[in-house]
């Protein structure tokens, strides 16, 4: 049998974290290292998440600490900004396990290889530094990809995402009385994602994010204004051509519903619909931005990162 892969998850208690947990609980050759949380200090892992059955225990090591507990990868499931210190105490101590970074703190450094891996599968070369993509800009590319050269001008995503995220620390989007019957616009112009995407595609995205009252799930409407006429079956015909062997990518004739997409690791995309010139094309994504925007994908970047089945561990 083969010998366990140690993981180590620094900043577990949010939501992610939480799914993180329950994804490598139920992979064949994964196992949890530690897990990090200074609210959970020393309350076993198990009893809040009740899919992991060990007898871990949260810890809040200090960054110095981290190289020496034994993990042969560390995810980094922390708001942006706090990884750099964490990588730099691996460096100084000479350890150097695979990385996956959450945040977007490494979104625009080559030097991490970006896991998007239905999209940049070809750029992966062993890199031990993998940089996981944003929720948003992963339904976003996703929707946009089968189109990228026969576009004309930017393209417009509206994007509506559950509370969930907002993450865990307090604040108006995720405010379930503040949200109570309402959608709540944010970061209209100069979002992070709105950033990403056109640094990885190459073309211009004009980025609209909401929150709604749900708890977790995207719904992405993608406007796409095209160089030549298409007819929807050409249109179809190009995005069932291009997923047709990713099982996380699930190509549909109707516009598909967000509450449908809630705990499952795939991206839907469909609602094909053209204007009547032909060259005006609106397509709408589903994804958990928790597992597909996050965990699953993460997971996805840890398999391959060990040479191992992309999909082990996914429930699909």
């Amino acid at each position: 049998m083969s010998a366990a892969i140690k993981v180590g998850l620094v900043g577990a208690r949010g939501h992610t974290g939480s799914e993180l947990i329950k994804l490598i609980a139920g992979h064949p050759r994964f196992d949890l290292a530690f897990v990090t949380s200074r609210e959970l200090d020393g309350q076993r892992v198990a009893e809040h998440n009740p899919a992991y059955a060990g007898e871990l225990r949260y810890c809040n090591p200090s960054h110095e600490e981290l190289p020496t507990l034994g993990a042969d990868a560390v995810v980094l499931a922390l708001p942006n900004g706090k990884a750099g210190a964490i990588v730099a105490a691996f460096d100084v101590a000479g350890v150097d396990p695979v990385f996956v970074d959450l945040s977007a703190d490494y979104r625009f450094d080559p030097s991490w290889y970006y896991g998007l891996p239905e999209l940049t599968r070809g750029r992966y070369a062993g890199q031990k530094r993998i940089s996981n993509p944003g929720c948003y800009a992963t339904a976003m590319q996703l929707s946009i990809a089968p189109m990228l050269n026969v576009l004309d001008g930017p393209v417009q995503c509206f994007g509506v995402s559950g509370y969930s995220g907002a993450g865990t620390t307090p604040s108006d989007k995720n405010n379930v009385a503040l949200l109570h019957d309402n959608l709540m616009p944010y970061a209209l112009t100069g979002h992070i994602h709105e950033r990403e995407v056109p640094h990885q595609l190459q073309h211009p995205v004009e980025f609209m994010p909401h929150v709604a009252p749900h708890f977790r799930g995207i719904t992405m409407t993608t406007n796409m204004h095209l160089s030549i006429a298409f007819d929807r079956d050409e249109v179809l015909a190009r995005y069932r051509g291009r997923y047709a062997d990713e099982p996380l990518v699930q190509v549909q004739d109707d516009a598909p519903w967000v509450s449908r997409i809630a705990g499952k690791h795939h991206v839907e995309i469909g609602g094909f619909t053209l204007s009547a010139d032909g060259r005006r094309l609106v397509v709408v994504a589903t994804e958990d931005n928790l597992l597909k925007g996050a965990a699953t994908q993460a997971l996805q970047n840890l398999n391959m990162a060990f040479g191992l089945d992309e999909l082990a561990g996914i429930p699909l």
